[in-house]
């Protein structure tokens, strides 16, 4: 009896002292940790060797310092997107080791994460991929949000559309949106029964409806969209546009366009911690409460915090050892040969082993659908693979997407017209005799902070042709530049006959704007274009490699002149001068 009346007044007393210490005016702050577009940089050991890299692993060692110095209830983890695409380890998971649980859950759970947005490079993964990666981590308590993904038979978010967190007795609001223009790059078998509804009015509607509904503390809008620049014209990058009219939001989380930004009002702050764990976003929501729990005052902050490669959590490495041991064990799987270094720069300068490589394939795997021209870019900026063995790991070297081959038809006119497009992007206008003749720029790398030189457009999207001869005109003014002598085996090319044209998936459904603003072609006849769709380049080139030659060599290349053709950049001697001077601006003398 006396036991029962002791327990009794503690527990009497327990909650009388939570009574008391809900009554007062008090203050809360809550830490906000943002990562977005870590690519799969899930390990911070190269699988061949060599320093650290930017890892989950590093990004734990800050998470977990957080925590300790804030307290657990009082942080919230969120990703904003493109997770599962990028790197060996996604692959492995995604489309090797399908029997075990995706390891992109279990790391999201062992690092505590509240939320995960969808990225278009997630949702390039497929359906298999990423509803069972949705499965896996709603299994584990973290959301997968997509509200902009509608599914077209029910009309309703395809991905959970928001979630309420509660902090210290404060109640958050996040809600979470994929990008909005992802149609215009992957192929419609990618998202079935979807369509993305764009950020702009959609978002503020639906943060009125859910504030009115749930009554939240504080909003949080995460949403894989680019910063952008604020002017309402890109539908890929509308976050700027977001956080110039938001209204009852407190944090916007931006990704995409890897560059880390920060930007700070009395009402709203916006985060994109950049790329690949280089940065941890961190939002800091100070609330001051009334007696009755009522907030009375906000304060906002926000900053990135530099994720130090070299200071991988050890305790998390050891408890996914086994997990890197078969990425790595996969990676270094051996796979052909490779007879002289390939250095992926070369391709900005004209023909290289590494891009012709790429165009044989795709014109080999395409010439059964009659196809006779490709289109390709230097889809990895700049990488290295030394001559000798080539292990699976090269592969993400020499084509690191998870691009199809598919192959379009398009007039002659349209493709002179999507080549002078192209080259306009790749090189300046007119320049004078010290100006670069690549489209570079000198100042601050907007996605990694570096000095230096730097491509003012995206290097992957400047295609070359192979199955023709041309030249590309430096003295021209733009739009004038191309001349095309021929197909690769000697027959005319006329601007009026049809063609078949090998291409990534990617450029076949709109994405880097060749297609739609350089041909011309209406982006609602794109689908009807499209002839044929083959498997992942990677896959083509795996196949290649194992079942005809087994190696990459110049003279490979040299059998195959009267299929891929030539070109070059003309005056040759004038070009060459300059196109040397560039790569030097922006890759050193090495």
């Amino acid at each position: 009896m006396m036991m029962k009346r002791i327990l009794f007044l503690a527990a009497s007393t327990a909650a009388l002292l939570l009574l008391f210490s809900c009554s007062q005016p008090r203050q809360v702050r809550i830490e906000i940790l943002t990562t977005n577009d870590v690519h799969g940089r899930w390990f911070d050991e190269p699988y061949e060797g060599g320093p650290q890299r930017g890892s989950l692993l590093a990004v734990n060692t800050v998470v977990d310092s957080v925590r300790a110095a804030a307290g657990s209830d009082r942080v919230i983890l969120i990703d904003a997107g493109d997770c599962l695409q990028g790197d060996n380890a996604p692959y492995y998971y995604n489309y090797v080791e399908t029997e075990a649980p995706h390891l992109f859950p279990r790391l999201m759970a062992y690092m505590g994460y509240d939320a995960v947005c969808v990225g278009n490079h997630d949702i390039e993964t497929g359906h298999p991929v990423y509803d069972r990666v949705r499965r896996e981590l709603e299994d584990a308590g973290i959301p997968f949000l997509g509200g902009n993904a509608i599914d077209a038979a029910s009309g309703k978010p395809y991905f959970t559309h928001h979630t309420l967190i509660e902090r210290e007795g404060v109640r958050i609001l996040l809600i979470g949106y994929t990008n909005a223009n992802i149609r215009a790059w992957l192929d419609e078998s990618l998202w079935k029964g979807m369509r993305f509804e764009a950020l702009l009015p959609l978002v503020q509607g639906e943060v009125d409806a859910l504030r009115e509904e749930l009554h939240p503390d504080a909003v949080i809008v995460a949403t894989h969209s680019a910063t952008g620049q604020g002017d309402g014209t890109v539908l890929e990058s509308e976050g700027l546009d977001l956080f110039q009219s938001l209204r009852g939001v407190d944090f916007l989380i931006c990704s995409h366009d890897h560059r880390p930004y920060v930007a700070v009002t009395d009402s709203i702050c916006l985060i994109n911690s950049g790329s690949h764990a280089r940065n941890l976003g961190h939002g800091i929501l100070t609330l001051d409460l009334d007696a009755d729990g009522k907030v009375v005052g906000k304060q906002l902050d926000a900053e990135l915090i530099p994720v130090k490669a070299e200071k991988a959590d050890p305790a998390m490495r050891e408890a996914f050892r086994a997990e890197y041991e078969a990425v790595k064990a996969f990676s270094l799987r051996e796979v052909g040969t490779l007879t002289e270094a390939l250095r992926t720069r070369d391709a900005y300068t004209g023909e290289s082993l590494y891009i012709d490589f790429i165009h044989l394939i795709t014109l080999l795997s395409a010439q059964p659908y009659g196809a006779d021209i490709s289109f390709a870019a230097p889809l990895t900026y700049n990488g290295t693979i030394p001559a000798g063995t080539l292990v699976y790991n090269d592969l993400f070297t020499i084509y690191p997407f998870e691009n199809q081959l598919f192959i379009c038809e398009m007039t002659g006119k349209e493709i002179q017209d999507y080549l002078e497009w192209d080259y306009d992007q790749w090189i300046q206008p007119s320049p004078g005799p010290e100006d670069p003749l690549l489209r570079i720029v000198e100042g601050d790398d907007s996605r990694t902070g570096a000095r230096g030189w730097s491509f003012v457009g995206r290097s992957y999207n400047f295609d070359s042709a192979a199955g023709l001869n041309y030249t590309v005109d430096i003295t021209r003014p733009a739009g004038q530049r191309i001349r095309i002598a021929g197909l690769a085996d000697g027959r005319p090319f006329s601007l009026s006959k049809t063609y078949r044209v090998a291409m990534t998936s990617y450029r076949a459904n709109g994405g880097g704007g060749g297609l739609t603003e350089g041909a011309g072609i209406p982006a609602e006849e794109l689908e009807g274009r499209i002839v044929a769709r083959l498997p992942e380049l990677r896959e083509l080139i795996y196949r290649f490699l194992q079942e005809e030659e087994g190696a990459i060599s110049p003279e490979l290349i040299a059998r195959y002149k009267k299929v891929l053709g030539s070109w070059q950049f003309i005056p040759a001697a004038e070009a060459s001068k300059k196109l040397q001077r560039d790569i030097e601006r922006l890759f050193g003398t090495d």
